[in-house]
């Protein structure tokens, strides 16, 4: 099965709306590629202003995160209702800054990725180890519990039109990159588990991002192997080369 390659920046807390739209404006001509699916996950923010400044362009907006309850005394928090009416299309759930600075549970993110689907919001799922964790040896242990807790009841065709993102945590920010094996051995172990939940279908149809110090020099090597289906980026999400990205 071909899978679309999906290129998602992920601002992170960065970007005024009009450093935002301002940014919008100059990657514009840069990440045309009618090929793959471009997406920015911007801060909320910024969502409604960079809605209205990638209109008429190849662009889809994402969210970096939202709340599991349609409504309510939920102070501070962003539901997917809200999102979906604002024009996003794409959330981030579970990355690992979220689950390590604010406490976010498997249980919690299971109820948002049903959230997400249930609102028509194509949820991008994060999942990774520690440095610690693969020094020990407990990878694929770790991410499979992950994915297990997170897709609990999920059904089987709303994962095929899911995005799972691996993004090792110890090479986030950091300038380190996993090798090309390691992050295609890790995203191939989570297709195997996807296709041993579900079935062989459901995981050829997944697509699985790799997230970790994605760069303009790495990412052809990156997303020319067979289960890495593009990029979570961050931190050149924020610059021209996420053009190259784009275009790798």
């Amino acid at each position: 099965m071909s899978r679309r390659k999906i290129i998602a920046g992920n601002w992170k807390m960065n970007m005024t709306p009009s450093q935002a739209v301002k940014l919008v404006d100059e990657l514009k001509d840069l990440v045309v590629n009618d090929a793959v699916d471009v997406v920015y996950c911007v801060p909320a923010i910024d969502i409604v202003p960079v809605v209205e400044a990638v209109k008429g362009t190849n662009v889809k907006v994402g969210a970096e995160n939202m709340y599991f309850e349609d409504k309510g005394a939920y102070t501070g928090e962003i539901s997917a209702e809200m999102l979906k009416d604002a024009g996003v299309e794409y959330v981030i759930i579970g990355h690992s800054e979220r689950r390590d600075y604010f406490k976010e549970c498997d249980c919690v993110l299971n109820k948002k990725v049903k959230k997400a689907i249930e609102s028509g919001l194509t949820p991008i799922l994060c999942c990774g180890e520690s440095l610690e964790q693969r020094e020990m040896g407990v990878t694929m242990d770790w991410i499979r519990l992950q994915i297990k807790s997170d897709l609990k009841d999920v059904a089987a065709d709303d994962v095929k039109n899911m995005v799972i993102a691996y993004e090792p945590i110890w090479a986030i920010g950091t300038g380190k990159t996993a090798t090309t094996e390691q992050a295609e051995e890790v995203c191939k172990g989570i297709r195997d588990c996807i296709a041993e939940i579900y079935d062989v279908a459901t995981a050829e149809a997944v697509r699985i991002q790799y997230g970790g110090s994605v760069n303009a020099g790495n990412a052809a090597e990156l997303f020319a192997q067979p289960d890495i289906d593009g990029g979570l980026v961050g931190g050149a999400s924020l610059k021209a080369d996420f053009g190259k990205i784009v275009n790798y």
